[in-house]
């Protein structure tokens, strides 16, 4: 039985709180959803673990260690990620008729958000950079043991 433990990160604009570290020991991969800003984001990311990321509206045009979008599968889960801000204001009902993947990965909001709709998964790990819109950041460790989705958001620390 193997198990795979993937970070789901989002908005970071160009801060990684050091609560991130705890948060995220452990996984085989982090996939970031967007508004990364700026590649000592990415490289403090990958202390942690391998990473994936796509450009959010915030980030700089042409980046190319950020993708418009990602696609991959994981034992035998289809994933999708991206910032959102492609479907103007993302909602869960947008994403699952725009994308078909068992599991979607946005950000943009800043707010954490799972929603299960026929078997399928939209998920938006929330804010893990500044605090704005009084929100708690978050992000979320999402575990896929044979072909079966577990999440958990973690909430970070504030002081830092």
């Amino acid at each position: 039985m193997a198990t795979h433990v993937i970070g789901l990160i989002s908005d970071t604009h160009g801060q990684v709180r050091a609560d991130v570290h705890r948060a995220l020991a452990g996984v085989d991969l982090i996939l970031h959803a967007g508004d990364v800003g700026g590649d000592a984001v990415l490289d403090e990311l990958a202390l942690i673990a391998p990473v994936r990321a796509v450009f959010g509206n915030t980030d700089a045009p042409g980046d190319p260690r950020l993708a418009a979008e990602i696609i991959s599968t994981v034992d035998g889960v289809s994933i999708h990620v991206s910032h959102g801000h492609e479907v103007g204001a993302p909602t869960a009902r947008k994403l699952l008729a725009r994308y078909p993947h068992a599991v979607i990965v946005y950000g943009h909001t800043h707010r954490f958000l799972e929603t299960w709709q026929d078997g399928r998964l939209v998920i938006n790990p929330g804010a893990a950079g500044p605090r704005r819109f009084d929100l708690e950041p978050s992000v979320v460790r999402m575990t896929i043991t044979d072909g079966v989705v577990e999440t958990e958001v973690v909430r970070l620390a504030i002081s830092d």
